[in-house]
């Protein structure tokens, strides 16, 4: 089958949206594209992880090379978060591996564990409206070891749900970050966030990869879309009503949230076989 051959508009069309959307409002990538690919497109639960997390990183490249270019990204955070994100994510690689495919279980493991956070995900989209009003009265009184630690067990707690799930390192990030260090500049956070997530993504969905998880063609699909969004959505981003997007975006988790429990809860269909023809004597 040639490239052209394999292109699917409607894949390609959600990578567009899902892009657009990271652009405008930072948030990751996996909040939106995992469940779109479990509810939507029928992907598996454990496919759609591997495959998100590849594109999330390669779609979050061109948003660190933005960042970089308008020197808007603290280094000293990036290598505090990875510092705990790149253990964790290596040690919860090598236990799927270990674990291997147990079948239905694993994959009920992986809604639950992703409703759950995309359920968290959405009140910090929430929250990240009041704390960035009141980010100047959080954590003044933070030492610099609180910060320091709590920067890397950030890094951790991330490093794992990633690679569970394909979700933590956006808006879930990004709102803690905003606690830890009240008066770094909103711009600068963001760009952090964003360049930890690229060797993060990378590394999980490699892992993933490696053990069978990504559809390459669906990946190829993905990102003819989300690419040129991504673009698109940065130039908009300054321009985006947040009063309209962001109890938007936070709806549209919600409800992706409720749809996986719902799915995860949800027996699946037992198959009854027909009976074999009676055989003529």
């Amino acid at each position: 089958m040639s490239v052209l051959g394999s292109i699917d508009l409607f894949h390609a069309v959600a990578g567009l949206l899902v892009g657009v959307l990271v652009g405008v409002t930072g948030v990751g990538g996996g909040s939106l594209m995992t469940p779109l690919l479990v509810l939507m497109f029928g992907v598996s639960a454990k496919t759609a992880v591997g495959t998100d997390l590849l594109f999330a990183a390669l779609t979050k490249i061109v948003g660190s090379a933005v960042h970089g270019k308008r020197d808007t990204i603290e280094w000293p955070i990036v290598r505090r978060m990875a510092a705990g994100s790149v253990p964790a994510a290596l040690v919860t690689l090598v236990v799927l591996g270990w674990i291997g495919d147990v079948g239905k279980s694993t994959e009920h493991i992986i809604l639950i564990s992703l409703a759950s956070l995309l359920a968290l995900t959405s009140v910090a989209v929430i929250g990240r409206k009041w704390l960035f009003r009141h980010r100047g009265d959080l954590g003044t009184t933070h030492s610099a070891g609180t910060i320091l630690y709590g920067t890397t067990a950030l890094g951790a707690l991330i490093g794992v749900a990633v690679c569970l799930s394909s979700v933590g390192a956006g808006a879930i990030g990004v709102t803690v970050l905003l606690i830890l260090y009240p008066r770094l500049p909103v711009a600068r956070i963001v760009g952090s966030d964003i360049a930890h997530a690229v060797p993060l993504a990378l590394i999980a969905g490699t892992g993933h990869w490696l053990m069978g998880d990504v559809n390459g063609i669906l990946l190829m699909n993905l990102l003819i879309g989300s690419i040129p969004g991504v673009i698109v959505g940065s130039y908009l981003s300054s321009h985006a009503p947040d009063k309209v997007l962001q109890p938007l975006l936070a709806g549209v988790l919600a409800l992706s949230s409720w749809q996986l429990f719902v799915k995860a809860r949800t027996p699946d269909p037992v198959r009854v076989e027909a009976p074999a023809p009676i055989q003529p004597h």
